[in-house]
């Protein structure tokens, strides 16, 4: 598959040696939720438990920066991305949406 870029949160990657830095990578995602899930998440305050709509609505900002993570290290013709972390915080209004970063460092490999 030639557009298969290794991931890790490590900064090496077992049987390979990296070659080459190509430099920071990363996708960055804001999302609000749906209505739906905002409906479903502000019943779920009242009465208590996990909020599985919002849940949800941060693992697809999740998935979205990692594709972009992805997305930019192939247009850096990397092999690689070590070191991959995520960040999110509450942006707009109240905290009305989710920002969702993911990065790493893109690298060119070559197996040990």
């Amino acid at each position: 598959m030639p557009d298969a870029v290794l991931t890790t949160t490590t900064l090496s990657i077992e049987g390979y040696r990296i070659t080459e830095y190509k430099g920071l990578v990363r996708g960055i995602v804001v999302r609000s939720p749906t209505i739906g899930q905002g409906f479903l998440g502000g019943l779920k305050q009242i009465v208590g438990g996990q909020l599985g709509a919002y849940a949800e609505m941060c693992e697809q900002a999740r998935e979205q920066a990692f594709e972009l993570l992805l997305q930019h290290a192939r247009e850096l013709h990397a092999d690689a991305v070590v070191g991959i972390r995520y960040e999110s915080s509450e942006v707009g209004r109240q905290g009305s949406a989710t920002e969702v970063l993911c990065y790493g460092t893109a690298v060119r490999l070559q197996r040990a």
